[in-house]
């Protein structure tokens, strides 16, 4: 296939991370958007970006893009883009759609277009008239946008946020793609100490260790485009095997994820096993107000309840003032707190070093960042 124009989506806020992620990959012209990243690659980029990619939720072929106000138009442009490049005789391809800021704002009516006109493209070069879709599975989308319709095929199946690793979640559960960018904005490397109080089903030090152990979060699944005629298999095998050799045995210094809720740390337990990386973490139950630790510098990172899962007020204030006393115990510590609780830094008596708006299953949240002192370099 060659050259193809490609595209990483990200939840809103996270794009610089997955253009970052892109770029250490040796994706170097990505083009950050709202929502996504476009970039340029050939089949072997489709695999790495599945396999590698931390903080994005999906990878997609873009097919075609341009301006729409009318479904003739829709129609005949579509229709014009090469399909049978990309799709085979027997591929299934349902058509999802969205449509934001658009004349054309019947997502229904602009999917059934779409599909008559992949249909009609596919029947004058396959010469069929009639298409089994009982193959490899090739989902198109149509995302309107301003009139601009944007045409694409998920590679990814599955979004990216479903590792293979968590069989059972906890309630109100963090995607592993946005528990993962909170540990990459916190700058934690594996050498540096890592709390999360409020752990739950284990996300954050999971995919901490991931990291940790330099693991592609994609090892353990499989994605669409690995039935994909025109990637070849033997692609999919050298950059798995690839991976796998990347893989640091050290264990990370020190993961600690604790929470109150047992069946919680049940699960995390589990988890952590089915990441293969249960060995570098230390789940215990623990009240966030007895928190210690012996390490004078490190990172506490967590999501904890606010409101949504709690209900009480009352209890909400209580947790938040037991981890600011936490904070003052741990002055040396630097943390990293992600909520929708709208009066941490007054609980907290001072102002966040640094504020990023994050979106947590669509509920607009804070990632509150309190650094701490630089501790002090180690001698070579």
């Amino acid at each position: 296939m060659g050259h193809l124009n490609l595209i990483a989506t990200a939840t809103f806020g996270l794009e610089s991370l997955v253009a970052e992620e892109l770029r250490k990959l040796g994706c170097t012209d990505t083009a950050v958007d709202q929502g996504k990243v476009s970039f340029s690659g050939d089949e072997r980029d489709i695999c790495r970006a599945n396999l590698w990619l931390r903080t994005a939720a999906r990878v997609k072929v873009k097919v075609g893009e341009f301006q729409a106000t009318t479904f003739e138009e829709l129609f005949e442009k579509t229709k014009a883009l090469p399909w049978a490049d990309y799709l085979p005789k027997n591929a299934q391809f349902p058509v999802e759609g969205r449509s934001v800021k658009s004349t054309l704002f019947s997502v229904s009516d602009c999917q059934a277009i779409v599909k008559k006109a992949v249909v009609e493209s596919l029947k004058k070069k396959h010469r069929l008239q009639w298409f089994p879709e009982d193959g490899p599975l090739m989902k198109i989308e149509v995302a309107l946008l301003k009139d601009t319709a944007t045409l694409t095929i998920d590679t990814s199946g599955a979004g990216l946020h479903q590792r293979g690793y968590r069989e059972i979640a906890m309630g109100a559960p963090l995607k592993e793609t946005l528990a993962a960018a909170l540990v990459i904005l916190a700058r934690w490397y594996p050498d540096i100490a890592l709390i999360d109080p409020f752990c739950g089903s284990g996300t954050i030090p999971i995919e901490a260790a991931l990291m940790g152990h330099n693991m592609a979060p994609g090892l353990n699944r499989s994605f669409a485009a690995e039935e994909w005629p025109w990637i070849n298999p033997k692609l999919w095998a050298e950059v798995r095997q690839e991976a796998r050799d990347l893989v640091r045995p050290e264990k990370p210094d020190y993961l600690i994820g604790t929470d109150i809720d047992d069946s919680a740390l049940k699960v995390a337990r589990r988890n952590a096993e089915l990441a293969g990386v249960a060995d570098s973490i230390h789940f215990q139950r623990q009240e966030v107000k007895d928190l210690t630790t012996s390490k004078k510098y490190g990172k506490l990172i967590t999501n904890p309840p606010y409101g949504e899962r709690l209900g009480e007020d009352a209890q909400i204030q209580q947790l938040y003032r037991e981890l600011a006393q936490v904070k003052k115990d741990l002055d040396t510590w630097s943390f990293y707190i992600l909520t929708a609780y709208p009066h941490l830094e007054k609980v907290f008596g001072q102002r966040a070093t640094k504020r990023r708006k994050l979106y947590n299953g669509g509920i607009e949240c804070q990632y509150y960042q309190y650094y701490g002192p630089r501790p002090p370099k180690r001698r070579a």
